[in-house]
């Protein structure tokens, strides 16, 4: 987006509130089509102005930044947490209020969550409850998706109350959860024809539920109950299978798809051809799977990242996605912020179908994408921007009051230095969990200031928010950057120029340091404890160049294999545990 209009020369800004008035000077705005150097002020929790010092005089009373030398940034979306939610027989320890508190920590001002009704429960019951929980506790602004847990013709009913009401836009299915949550393909499609008609966004959970149902029964028939069971019972041909499957089924329906958690580099594919093809189709992956291998872990370690699907085990897999990231078969990223203490995480020892899935991530997504992103050369910022806020934005329809630094946005802000580090710690993070899957990686850029809706709530290490801050987002149907492609309403002419610039950008990359692509990210041994990633310095230059982006086995056996008495067809699809790297366990307790 332009910065402002030229206001009159030295026109003095109105002094009729003097809440919330900041004004932020010399630093570098980085939009995610653009960056250049400008001032910001902001008033009652709103963008005022965007421009240059010498076309505003700045009111008395107001609290003025210097950010030299630092970028002014919009504030990170996650489009996908789970606070408090029930898994079992555990609930996620980060509520509404530890959730928000440490996105916010971590430079992300607004997040969507999940409605997750119960089989045969009402949509807007369901809702309702997540309402009660999160309204009085939140510190940032929230939106929520629902997800389609089972099919009737009640549920479709309620669906358009959801979009028409009560400020709903996207559904989530399941091709998982044998038994709880899956709908078979029939089903599919009747709620992508349903989401099509109501102008929706169709999210869904790929992964296939009835080879996974059958792999964990000859899993555990095998005794095979640690957590490596886990991935056996769900490798990534089982993700991949559904992500195309689920690509095919939107498209027959002429729905947009959203596909959520992208965490292989087999699927990452899959949805580029897909979006080459014409598909309507978009991918989000997770800053659990850009940030951790499980062969960077020790086995004993396992039990603690266990995510739906799997974090992999390959040391490469990491950089293959943040890749899709950059050439945008992947669009947006989000944490899937589900967090669960030691002992919740160890109900399931005995079985692993019986872990807690769950990890955190909220508070370091903006950092970790940062660091394994810009700092080693893959994307440049406004490419950081795109994937951390402003395309879950235009997906979700809270563009351009969310996820840019433009006249009028929300004065969701962050000012960013990109030079300076920190350590990820449990004795210092957010949460309300007693340990990080990222312990001890040391990140490249901070968040040094947050600004949620004008209101300063972090500054260099301190972090000051408000219960019940928040506010509820209404996300509007048939986002413009989804339905008018899907519906023919952007002549082709500017179809083509949008294309050729993304075709610009994915070519003029080979101008950033691209060398990282060829080369594997050094492995990370040891507990959860990360190296040093050596990267790139900080760019400034767009791509486009506009210049304006367990269990009789269990995790300690270092020579585990799938059992014989597994047939040939499962231990073909199962993915044999490779040995934990040498060293000895750092600092995870």
């Amino acid at each position: 987006m332009s910065t402002s209009p030229k206001p009159v020369k030295k026109v003095p800004i109105h002094l009729q509130s003097a809440q919330n008035r900041v004004y932020i000077k010399n630093g570098q705005i980085v939009n995610h089509d653009k960056t250049f150097m400008a001032d910001v002020y902001i008033e009652d929790g709103t963008i005022k102005f965007v421009g240059s010092a010498s076309e505003i005089v700045v009111p008395g009373g107001v609290r003025v930044i210097d950010a030299t030398g630092k970028l002014i940034i919009p504030g990170g979306i996650d489009p996908h947490t789970h606070f408090q939610l029930r898994f079992g027989n555990a609930v996620s320890v980060d509520d509404f209020y530890h959730g928000t508190k440490a996105a916010i920590a971590g430079g992300t001002t607004t997040i969507i969550d999940f409605v997750l009704p119960n089989k045969g429960e009402s949509l807007v019951e369901a809702y309702d409850k997540w309402r009660e929980w999160a309204d009085p506790k939140v510190c940032c602004d929230y939106a929520l998706h629902v997800g389609i847990t089972w099919w009737s013709n009640s549920v479709s009913q309620e669906m358009k109350i959801m979009c028409d009401e009560l400020g709903v836009n996207s559904f989530k299915m399941f091709m998982a959860y044998k038994g709880l949550y899956q709908l078979n393909d029939s089903e599919l499609l009747d709620v992508f024809e349903r989401i099509r008609a109501l102008g929706a966004i169709a999210q869904i959970h790929a992964e296939n539920g009835d080879v996974i149902a059958k792999n964990v029964s000859k899993l555990l028939a095998a005794n095979i109950t640690g957590p490596e069971g886990h991935e056996l019972s769900r490798p990534e041909e089982v993700e991949a299978e559904a992500v195309n499957r689920a690509c095919i089924l939107a498209h027959q329906m002429k729905s947009p798809l959203y596909v959520t958690r992208v965490t292989s580099k087999l699927s990452a594919e899959i949805m580029g051809r897909a979006r080459r093809s014409g598909y309507c189709v978009f991918g989000e992956t997770l800053v659990s799977s850009l940030g951790r291998a499980m062969s960077g872990l020790q086995k004993q370690y396992h039990l603690y990242c266990i995510t739906s699907p799997p974090i992999r085990e390959s040391a490469e897999t990491p950089r293959q996605l943040m890749k899709s990231l950059a050439y945008d078969d992947l669009q947006t990223t989000g944490s899937d912020n589900c967090t669960f203490n030691k002992e919740q995480k160890e109900l399931g020892k005995g079985n692993f179908t019986k872990i807690p899935n769950g990890v955190n991530g909220v508070e370091d997504r903006m950092s970790i994408v940062w660091e394994k992103g810009v700092h080693a050369g893959l994307l440049d910022p406004c490419r950081f921007v795109a994937v951390t806020s402003t395309n879950a934005a235009k997906i979700f329809n809270l563009y351009p009051q969310k996820g840019c630094i433009a006249v009028g946005s929300d004065a969701d802000v962050v000012i960013w230095n990109p030079h300076a580090t920190r350590t990820i710690s449990k004795d210092t993070h957010h949460h309300n969990c007693d340990f990080n899957i990222f312990e001890g990686m040391v990140c490249h850029g901070v968040p040094e200031l947050v600004l949620v809706r004008g209101r300063i709530c972090v500054e260099n290490d301190s972090i000051r928010v408000a219960e019940g801050f928040g506010r509820f987002l209404n996300t509007p149907v048939r986002p413009p950057y989804v339905y008018d492609v899907l519906e023919g309403k952007i002549p082709a002419e500017i179809q083509a120029e949008r294309n050729g610039a993304e075709e610009q950008l994915n070519g003029n990359m080979k101008k950033m340091n691209l060398s990282a692509l060829q080369i594997e990210i050094p492995q990370q041994e040891g507990g959860i404890f990360p190296g040093k990633v050596p990267g790139g310095d900080f760019m400034t230059i767009t791509p486009t160049q506009k210049g304006h982006v367990e269990g009789s086995r269990n995790m300690q056996e270092s020579t585990f294999s799938v059992s014989e008495e597994l047939d040939k067809s499962c231990a073909r699809s199962c993915i044999r545990v490779r040995n934990p790297p040498g060293g000895k366990s750092t600092g995870f307790w």
